[in-house]
């Protein structure tokens, strides 16, 4: 099971930015799908951005444009830079990593983003 750790949220203002941080336990990234998902609400958790070993990228129509992810295989980490941000953006934000071989997903604690003026 891969541990995953999710930093950079907070409460924002409408049209503001924040990048959010995950950083994975080990030397992971070969093996495995990087992603960000959330869940506001009442409502269930739903793909944001995924990103692969080698970089190919894959976002939510309600995010493109806004949003990007990325990873820093050195530092095992991946990022989600959130721009632009509305009021429905507000959600708790997980990190998942996806492995391709088992199939098995892991998923950090989630971390609070409110966008709100």
């Amino acid at each position: 099971q891969v541990r995953l750790v999710e930093s950079g949220g907070g409460l924002v203002q409408p049209g503001g930015s924040l990048r959010l941080s995950c950083a994975a336990n080990g030397n992971i990234f070969s093996m495995y799908v990087m992603g960000w998902y959330r869940q506001a609400p009442g409502k269930q958790r739903e793909l944001v951005a995924t990103i692969t070993d080698s970089g190919n990228t894959n976002y939510a129509d309600a995010v493109k444009g806004r949003f990007t992810i990325s990873r820093d295989n050195a530092e095992n980490t991946v990022y989600l830079q959130m721009s632009s941000l509305k009021p429905e953006d507000t959600a708790v934000y997980y990190c998942n990593a996806y492995h391709v071989f088992t199939r098995r997903d892991s998923w950090g604690q989630g971390t609070q983003v409110t966008v709100s003026s």
